[in-house]
Parts: C-alpha cells; structure tokens; sequence
C-alpha cells in the first residue's frame, strides 16, 4: 500500500546538515506537521563530519574566537522560521564544565583542560569544536523525534525511480527509497588538474615528493625528510596548518623569552620550508582590539536598495564597475567612523561632518581622496583597499635578504595593527566586509551578473575577504615569525612560479619579484583542490554528472564557455539537470554549489547567511513534503528503515 509519510535523505551530515534538521524541527509546525522519514548518510561521526572530525592533530585550531562561534538562529536572523535562541561554543563549553549540559557521552578527556581554560577570546582546537557540533545534532536529531536514521557509510550513486523519486545507493549495498535528497557534502576531493598531476608525475620519475591540492590533516607528509628543503605553494589557512604537523606536530615546541618574544625549538626532525604565493604574505591575524567609537549600525552603501536602483539602471551588472565601488565605499564608511569616533586624537575632521560629505562621493574620486587627508593628517592610517590585496606590487627585492625583511616586516606590521588595543579601526574593516560578505548572495541575483562578475565573486571576492578577514589566531604569526628565526622557515616573495627541471629531477620556484630562485625536490600545494564536479573523487557527486541529473555550472564570458566546477543549483537550491531543468526533489547546498557559499556555522548575533538560507531551505523542504503528503507519496521501500550502520571506508 502507499505510503504516507516522505522520506527525505541527506547526503553528508556535517554541520550544514545539522543546521538544516534544526530549521526543519523549528519550522514543521507551521509549514508541514506530519511525519517525516529522515536519513543521514555520513561517513564520519554525524554533526563535524569530515572537516571537523575529532580524530585530527589537537594542535589544529579553528580560526574563530569560542565567542565568535554559534549554529544556532538568533532573533537576529531575517528568515520566515521562529527563532530558537541556544549556547554558542562558549556558553556550550561552559555549561559542559558545569554540568547544566549533560548530553555529551564519552566526552574525551583530553579536553577536559581545554573546557577549564576556555574564555570567549580563546581559539578553540577543532577536537572541541568537534564535541560542539556533534551535540548540536544530537540535539537536532531528537527534537525531530524517532523518524530520524543514521547511515555511517558512503553514499555512491543517484538513480530515478521510474514510479518516482530516487534511490540512493550505498557503499554497504544497501540502498534507500527518497522522496527528497539532499546533498550536503561540504569541501570535497577531486582528481588533480593538469598542472597538479604533471607534478605528480614528476616527482614519482625523479624520486621526489609532490602533496597535490588537499585537505591538510587527511596528506601523508611521513616521506618528507628531516631537514630536506621543500618548496610550498600557498599561504593561506592550509599552510598555517601545514607549519603545524610539520613543526611542533614533529616534537618540536615554543617558548616565551623573556622580552616577551618567542622562540622556536626544534626537535630536528623538521623539514626546511620555502613558502610563497600570489601576494607572497600569508593571511591577516585575527583581531584583539575593541571598537571604542560609534556602534556599526546597518550598512549604508551596499544595499539591497542601492542594487536594485543599479539593476534598473544597467540591466546587467558589472562586479568591478558597479559592486566593487559599493563594498569598497561601505569599507570606507566603517572604517573611518570608528577613526574618527573613537580615536579623535587621530583626527583633523568631526564625523558628522565627514559622514556627510562622504556619503555623497564615489569611491574613486579625487573628492574623497582630498576628504580623507584633510580628515586623517596621518597618511599611513589612510585605507588602501588595493595595496591591501596586493601588498608587494610594484616592488622589486635585490634578492632573498631583501625578500626576508620585507615579509617579516609585513607580518610584524600585521601584528601591530591587528593585535593590539590601539587600532580598532581595523575591526571595523573587518566587520564592515563581513556584513557586506553576508548580503552579496542575497541583494545580488546571480542571474542578473554578467559572467566575468559571478567569477570575480566566488573567484577574487571571496578570495580578498579570506585573506583580510578570515586569517589565522595572531599566535600563529608569531609562530611564522620564530620559525623564520629559527631557519625553518624562509620566504620566496609574490607572484610564485613553479616548475620542473628534468636535468636535475628538483621543482624550481621563482619570483618575478625576488631576484632569487629556489630548487627543491619536493612541493606541497597548501591550499583546498579547486572544486570540480566532472573530476570529483567523491562518488555521488561523479554519479550526478554521469546520469545528468546534475550538472556544472557554466559561464558564457568573451574568450568562450568556461565551467566554474561548482554543481549548478537553482535559486531555491534545486540541482539543475544536463537538460538545465531544476529537479523538483533533488537539492544542493554548500561550498561545491553555484550558491553563495556561506560557511555552516557563525558568529552570533550578525543575521548569518547559512543560517538565513538554512531557514529558506528548510521551509522549502517541508513544503515539498507537504505536496507529497496530499498526493500519496511513494512508498518507502523497507530497506530505508535501517539501525546505525558501523562506519565504512570513503568519505561524504
């Protein structure tokens, strides 16, 4: 007989999918109050899923303050759904430790110091953001009764049922009936590019190593030797974890001196690292100082209004033209306010005075050049939002001295302004693009892009905001900076050039900028793999380009077709098929989508976009539901109501 309650399978059960199940939980009584059949496929431990598994090196932090960190919806939040206010990391860790949250089985013990010294400023280890988000789904799960099903296996292909719906195939041979999927799979693998593969290549002819593009934790680095010289492309997040397993994840460790410095000592095991990249720094530290001046109030520039009246201007949008001078206008307005109201010692000009000048200039013009000297008499304290992104450009270094000193010198600068009471101006910027970073995927249809633009946004755009505001604890520059000290760590400029040198069988990195090269027959590219649906490793992802029920996002731009990689979806999350038809039943979400990709958990008390569209999706999925509900769903096929399976080889 038919069935009459939807099943809905979500592939992956990190914290996205955590998210998701709570919205659904908040939303069911309003959109959709009948019974439901959930199943999550995930590999790993449901709720930190691969990335932040507990079984990583403890010495792997998270990047955000314990008081920066929350999965939960505030009042907040802009969405249809209810609010459902609850601990972030902080207040999470300190009800652990007190007892007033008891729903933390098997709690390693290794982290119990952890909870003791954890404040609101601390930078947490992965391992317990871990415990946070397996709680926080835990918690999801059992608000939505007994109706939710835990697979701990890999899902491998998507098929159509001919008497409709899917069937969701799994690496353990089972398979489940599904009325909804969802595919939630976060950062995934896939099979090097053609630059990444040539260097495999290389290094397996001429005995060498070569890491491909990957996440950092899950490379083996065992064949590099102690004291072998390796060449590393990249500074970002995944190099400042890199230094990690390398160095103290080695036996090395660091000590304070007594200047209040650091010091690195090795235990001799340690490689020696040649790091360069595109702008040749690593990311910005994270900040330490307080706003002193005005409270940010809603941004003024970058506004769902300000885009409308663009789009009925030009019809089609031009990121550079006309996105960029509004980000970079609201910037300026943060920025400045909090010069000028909360160090005024620093100023020439009153805000309001300012404030109003400002408002009516444009970003670019000589107008508020000549404003912000006469208002700022320091020109050192002037915002710069393109040195910011390329720091060295126009320099050029007499060679490898010249290269080391200007590094350092940058990142001790960086520390200066960012890890100290007396520049707060810096974490208004900070704020100022975060905001703006958590509007771009709602105030901007992607559809009314032209194409150049989409990859700005989800090529440079994204890229800036990581560099300048989703950097490393300032902890981890001065780890950088005693390394260096310590001859472990040496620095090849901007604008990195790789390349092979069959005579030798040695990688060679240069600079155009540097005046010195570098052989080493060994190189790690420290960054996440680009993503690709058509080269994915992971196997549910290859089976929805395969069958065409998914398919690739595509950009028409003035040189030709150009693929993105990303897993087209529609603006309602809807997986778009090899026909460009929107698939009803068949959702995606997450960094590996056209969507904007907006991180799974957040700071409090922002109106967080995944949150945001957490809430949309939900209600979406329950007002699918709804419709299958009144039309005789499927019937759900036996094998779907199965007990937590043990966990199985390969990854969601």
């Amino acid at each position: 007989m038919p069935a009459t309650i939807p099943a809905i399978v979500f592939i992956g059960g990190g914290p996205r999918t955590a998210g998701l199940l709570e919205r659904i939980a908040a939303n069911r009584p309003e959109v959709f109050a009948g019974p439901l059949q959930i199943h999550v496929v995930e590999p790993h431990v449901p709720g930190s899923g691969r990335i932040w598994r507990y079984d990583q090196d403890p010495g792997l932090l998270l990047n955000s303050m314990a008081a920066d960190i929350t999965m939960f919806t505030d009042d907040s939040v802009d969405c249809e759904g209810p609010a459902a206010p609850g601990p972030g990391l902080a207040e999470w860790a300190a009800g652990v430790l007190g007892g007033s949250i008891i729903d933390v089985p098997d709690f390693p013990r290794t982290l119990w110091d952890q909870l003791r010294s954890l404040t609101g400023a601390t930078f947490p280890t992965r391992q317990l953001q871990s415990q946070y988000l397996e709680w926080f789904f835990r918690r999801a799960a059992r608000s939505l009764g007994r109706g939710v099903t835990v697979h701990r296996t890999t899902a491998v292909g998507i098929t159509e049922r001919a008497d409709g719906g899917h069937e969701v195939e799994l690496a353990n041979g089972r398979s489940l009936h599904a009325d909804i999927v969802v595919t939630a799979l976060g950062h995934t693998d896939s099979r090097p590019d053609a630059v990444s593969a040539g260097f495999s290549d290389f290094a397996a002819r001429h005995g060498g190593y070569h890491a491909a593009p990957s996440y950092t934790t899950d490379v083996d680095y065992s064949p590099v030797a102690p004291g072998q010289d390796v060449i590393v492309a990249g500074m970002g997040l995944a190099f400042v974890d890199l230094l990690v397993l390398l160095m103290e994840g080695r036996g090395g460790r660091f000590q304070e001196t007594s200047d209040g410095g650091l010091r690195y000592l090795p235990s001799g095991r340690e490689p020696r690292l040649w790091a360069g990249s595109r702008r040749g720094v690593p990311y910005h530290s994270k900040i330490s100082a307080a706003l002193r001046g005005q409270a940010p109030g809603p941004l003024q520039f970058f506004t769902a209004a300000a885009v409308q009246a663009l789009l009925e201007q030009h019809g089609e949008l031009d990121f550079n033209q006309h996105l960029w001078p509004l980000i970079a206008k609201e910037a300026g307005h943060y920025y400045y306010r909090e010069l000028l109201t909360g160090n005024p010692e620093r100023a020439a000009r009153e805000w309001g005075a300012f404030a109003a000048r400002y408002a009516g200039l444009d970003w670019y013009s000589r107008g508020r050049a000549d404003l912000v000297a006469a208002a700022v008499p320091d020109p050192g304290l002037h915002l710069d939002l393109e040195r910011l992104d390329r720091p060295f450009v126009g320099l050029r270094f007499a060679g490898h001295g010249d290269v080391q000193d200007a590094v350092t010198g940058y990142i001790e600068n960086d520390l200066r302004l960012r890890d100290s009471p007396d520049h707060p101006e810096t974490l208004a910027l900070f704020l100022a693009l975060l905001h703006v970073y958590m509007e771009v995927g709602r105030v901007v249809p992607p559809e009314r892009l032209n194409a150049r633009s989409q990859q700005a946004i989800h090529g440079w755009w994204h890229g800036f905001f990581s560099f300048v505001d989703s950097g490393p604890p300032p902890h981890r520059l001065r780890q950088m900076l005693a390394l260096h000290r310590a001859g472990l760590l040496q620095f090849l400029g901007p604008g990195l050039e790789v390349s092979t040198d069959e005579a030798t069988g040695t990688f060679r990195a240069t600079s155009p900028q540097a005046g010195f090269s570098v052989a080493a027959r060994a190189l790690i590219e420290a960054r996440l793999p680009p993503t690709s649906v058509a080269g994915s490793l992971n196997p549910v992802l290859s089976s929805l380009h395969g069958s065409g029920l998914g398919s690739e996002q595509r950009l028409l731009t003035s040189d030709g077709i150009h693929s993105t990689g990303k897993l087209l979806v529609s603006a309602r999350h809807q997986l778009v098929g090899a026909d460009g038809k929107p698939r009803p039943t068949l959702f995606g979400i997450g960094p590996g989508t056209s969507g904007w990709g907006a991180g799974a958990f957040a700071r409090p008390n922002t109106n967080a976009a995944p949150f945001r569209e957490n809430d949309a999706l939900a209600r979406t999925i329950l007002g699918v539901a709804r419709e299958l509900y009144g039309h005789a769903p499927h019937e759900i096929s036996v094998r779907a109501r199965i007990t937590p399976e043990p966990a199985a080889a390969g990854q969601n």
